[in-house]
Formats: structure tokens, sequence, C-alpha cells
């Protein structure tokens, strides 16, 4: 593995110089670095296009809802009202439960 792939992770944030990007995908075998934009847009470049970007990891985005077409207050309106089921549950969240 090249040594600049060392730090190349998918939710790794990038300055590119114009504006931030998050990579989203990596595909060793195409040889291919997947970003969006904070706008939304996707890109993806060639391994040897990525290395002359020269693309400066940097800190998310404060207010990174700018991909998901939707403003912060829908975001945290929406999470109060998504019930919590499925597999991801914390196990720890009903271990006060009566269980029959």
């Amino acid at each position: 593995m090249a040594d600049w792939m060392r730090d190349l992770a998918v939710g790794q944030w990038y300055d590119m110089g114009q504006g931030p990007v998050e990579v989203i995908g990596i595909d060793v075998d195409s040889e291919v670095v997947l970003v969006q934009h904070f706008d939304g847009e996707l890109e993806e470049f060639e391994f040897d296009a990525w290395m002359e970007l020269r693309a400066q990891p940097i800190a998310p985005p404060e207010d990174w809802t700018g991909a998901m077409g939707c403003t912060r207050e829908e975001v945290d309106d929406g999470v109060a009202d998504v019930p919590r089921v499925g597999r991801w549950d914390d196990p720890l969240d009903r271990i006060d439960q009566d269980i029959h």
C-alpha cells in the first residue's frame, strides 16, 4: 500500500481548495477515490489525480447537512421521532424491563 493511502479513509473530510469534500468510497481494484462535495455532488478521482490534488485532511464541517439537502433543524426534529428498534439497539437499554 502506498504511504499516502495510509491516512485515506471513508468518512475523512478533505479541503481541495474548492470547499470541503468527504471520502465516501475507495476502490482499490479500480484505483478510484469517490468523494461527495458539501453540496451533495459526487465526484471520483483516479489515484494519480487524487495525489496531484494534494488535498489536505480537515475536521468535518460543523454543519454537515449541506449534502443532505435539509436544514439542521429538520435533522434535529427528526431524530426524536425515530423509533429505536432493530439490531442496532443497545441491549442495556432494556436491562430493567421485565421479560416473560
